[in-house]
């Protein structure tokens, strides 16, 4: 049985207007035009090594993507797709509500927003099951006291958040900010630890901090999602296979979820992506026990999913 905990359904805010709203403030207009061009030569550099085809533009229906989406994930045998965000709360939870049985959706407004904890509370009561954060783009501190009723609505409703940090939007994209690493984390999984919080991409460039935050703090996850192009930034040999003996052996396989971070089309569900980690679970030679929680058994738990491997596990 196979969760996946990190997708995005196709509708999110262009990478463009994300850039734009970054940096033109800094740089001007016509500078922006130099960081677009880069941004864009860099992106196309990085689809083709994956050998990944282009990018178009989605001219269906949210009806459509949705049927399109459910095809992918019966094809290949997922019992549950979690959506991270998909063009706004509402959207998303009417694509889940259509769904049920397949799909989860995640809340995801930035906490430092006006009014997010209302909305947090608004997108529970609509169907969302957890809350997904892009700490770089968070202008305050992550443990700052105006963040406190967001991550008591959390708590309130025993969400699990997850937590984007490192850089974002690829090559060309956000490469600093105050939240970037996340030891940002630290003093707000003290504060609330019954609080489930799981970091994306093996903590994306910054594997290390990661580490140290799940040694000091039990309630901390770590998701395997994405192509892991950061592990060519480091300054020393790191890839997959490392990275998930490193995490099963220091966090255990209690708090490892498997992802792929897959999102568009004509993408769809990158295969590619979940069967390199299947192959690197299988040379690691997991036990069956902990193959189960990470591609299932522990997104079930943290979701409140009433699936037999959740049952599975609480009798293990």
């Amino acid at each position: 049985m196979i969760i996946d905990f990190h997708c995005h359904f196709p509708g999110d805010e262009p990478t463009q207007d994300r850039l734009d709203a970054e940096y033109e403030h800094v740089c001007g207009p016509a500078k922006l035009e130099v960081l677009r061009a880069n941004s864009a030569k860099y992106a196309e550099r990085v689809r083709r090594a994956r050998s990944l085809p282009p990018t178009v533009p989605e001219t269906r229906t949210t009806e459509d993507l949705a049927a399109a989406w459910r095809e992918e994930a019966d094809d290949f045998g997922l019992e549950r797709v979690v959506f991270m965000s998909g063009g706004g709360n509402d959207r998303l939870a009417s694509v889940v509500a259509a769904h049920p049985d397949r799909f989860v959706g995640f809340a995801n407004h930035q906490p430092c927003s006006p009014g997010a904890a209302a909305e947090l509370r608004r997108a529970v009561e609509i169907g969302l099951r957890g809350y997904k954060v892009i700490a770089p783009w968070v202008t305050v501190p992550l443990a700052d006291r105006s963040l406190w009723p967001v991550w008591e609505v959390v708590e309130e409703h025993a969400l699990p958040v997850v937590l984007h940090f490192g850089p974002v939007n690829g090559g060309g994209g956000l490469g600093w900010a105050p939240n970037m690493d996340p030891l940002a984390l630290h003093d707000v999984a003290k504060a609330f630890p019954t609080v489930n919080f799981v970091v994306a991409h093996f903590g994306c460039g910054y594997p290390a901090e990661l580490l140290r935050l799940g040694w000091s703090n039990a309630n901390v996850h770590v998701d395997s999602s994405s192509n892991h192009e950061w592990t060519r930034w480091v300054p020393y040999d790191l890839d997959q296979k490392a990275l998930f003996r490193k995490f099963h052996e220091t966090f255990g396989p209690e708090r490892v979820l498997f992802g792929t971070d897959s999102c568009d089309f004509p993408w769809g569900y990158i295969r590619k992506y979940a069967e390199e980690q299947v192959r690197i679970v299988d040379e690691l030679n997991l036990s069956p026990r902990d193959r189960e929680l990470i591609f299932a058994g522990n997104a079930a738990r943290l979701l409140n999913l009433d699936l037999p491997v959740a049952r599975t596990r609480e009798t293990a």
